[in-house]
């Protein structure tokens, strides 16, 4: 019951510091991630347990200055998984309104590395952990299962998606989030 009102108390600062970013401060200029749909034949693919809203996400991150999309994933996955991963095919962006608004562009990429095989894990990243491809975890953020799907699909043409993340995507997190916090985090 104690780690249970740890979580909780953990949740709640997390979800006050979440809140004021994404609605209250904003973005100054439209927000640009990459992300990595990183595969293996034999390991599946490699996610990362982020560090704020605890949940299974695509790594990756944001561009700096003058980068391309490929050399800011590469950046990025060398810095927050310690892999160094081939980028490979444009899968597609997708265009999330609403809560922290931004545009997602995601690749698939390969990576021979094992998990921190060229440095220690970043700090966003708690964990990394491939999965099967047919066993994905429940704590798996829903918005990267269709992003996830058309990258293994033969569909070989990007997409273009707009999504928007109302209560409802807050509320999925969140649930994602307490069910780490409980479960996964605690050992249980």
């Amino acid at each position: 019951m104690i780690r249970a009102a740890k979580a909780l108390g953990g949740a709640l600062a997390s979800y006050a510091r979440l809140a004021r970013w994404g609605l209250a401060l904003g973005e100054r200029e439209p927000l640009t991630v990459v992300q990595g749909v990183i595969l293996d034949d034999s390991r599946g693919i490699l996610l990362a347990l982020r560090g704020d809203l605890l949940g299974w996400e695509l790594p990756g991150g944001t561009r700096e200055a003058g980068e391309t999309d490929e050399f800011a994933l590469a950046r990025e996955l060398r810095e927050e998984l310690g892999v160094d991963a081939r980028v490979g095919r444009f899968v597609g962006a997708w265009t999330r309104t609403g809560y922290r608004p931004h545009t997602a562009r995601v690749y698939v990429c390969e990576t021979s590395d094992g998990i921190g095989a060229r440095g220690p894990l970043g700090d966003e990243t708690l964990e990394a952990q491939w999965y099967s491809l047919g066993d994905l975890p429940e704590t798996l953020f829903p918005w990267y299962r269709e992003p996830i799907s058309q990258a293994l699909s033969a569909q070989r043409d990007p997409v273009e998606r707009t999504e928007h993340n109302g209560l409802g995507a807050i509320w999925a997190g969140m649930r994602i989030d307490l069910r780490t916090r409980l479960r996964e985090r605690s050992g249980d």
